[in-house]
């Protein structure tokens, strides 16, 4: 069994589509920072997002903080 479960995962965020696209992306961003082949970059990432330690945003979110889109 895959720890944490994707149940799990896909709770942190508004879809599965959303948490992949996240996980790729912090992903190369641990790859470009990191020398070490510790952990696997996508392993990492995904450690991140389930204890809290990288957010996941959406687009909708982000544009209501920018003031782009006012609640109705």
């Amino acid at each position: 069994m895959i720890y944490p479960a994707i149940k799990d995962l896909t709770e942190k965020t508004d879809s599965r589509y959303s948490l992949v696209i996240a996980t790729a992306k912090r992903a190369r961003q641990i790859s470009e920072e990191s020398e070490s082949d510790s952990l696997k970059p996508v392993c990492s990432a995904i450690d991140e997002i389930y204890t809290g330690e990288t957010i996941i945003v959406s687009p909708k979110d982000k544009a209501k903080e920018e003031g782009n889109i006012t609640e109705e």
